[in-house]
């Protein structure tokens, strides 16, 4: 049996919209960051979710401000999102800067380096 893992984020919409945010989190862990091979769910890069209006609204950052494969990222994000809900979907690029705690408890990530 899989083990759960414990987030380290809680999405505003968490207790009004629970089936949807397990949607949404389980449809982002195909969102994969092609340089560290991890999903934008273990590597804690969606910050927030809300859904206000039939509408879903994502907060997402990247592990470095200049991230290459940003743009493909924010937009499959965005993709996966709709297909999951069906609900028109926008990400914007919260402020808050990445670092290792982030990444989501029981991933098994190591860097060697920290």
């Amino acid at each position: 049996m899989a083990e759960e893992k414990k987030l380290l984020t809680t999405w505003d919409t968490e207790a009004t919209h629970h089936e949807t945010c397990e949607k949404i989190r389980q449809a982002l862990r195909d969102v994969r960051d092609p340089e560290l091979g991890m999903d934008v769910i273990q590597l804690g890069l969606i910050r927030n979710v809300t859904i206000e209006n039939e509408h879903v609204m994502i907060v997402m950052i990247l592990t470095t401000p200049y991230c290459p494969y940003a743009p493909m990222m924010m937009e499959s994000a965005r993709k996966k999102t709709e297909e999951a809900t069906g609900l028109p979907t926008e990400i914007t690029y919260g402020t808050e800067i990445w670092n290792q705690t982030m990444i989501e408890e029981g991933s098994g990530f190591d860097w060697g380096i920290f």
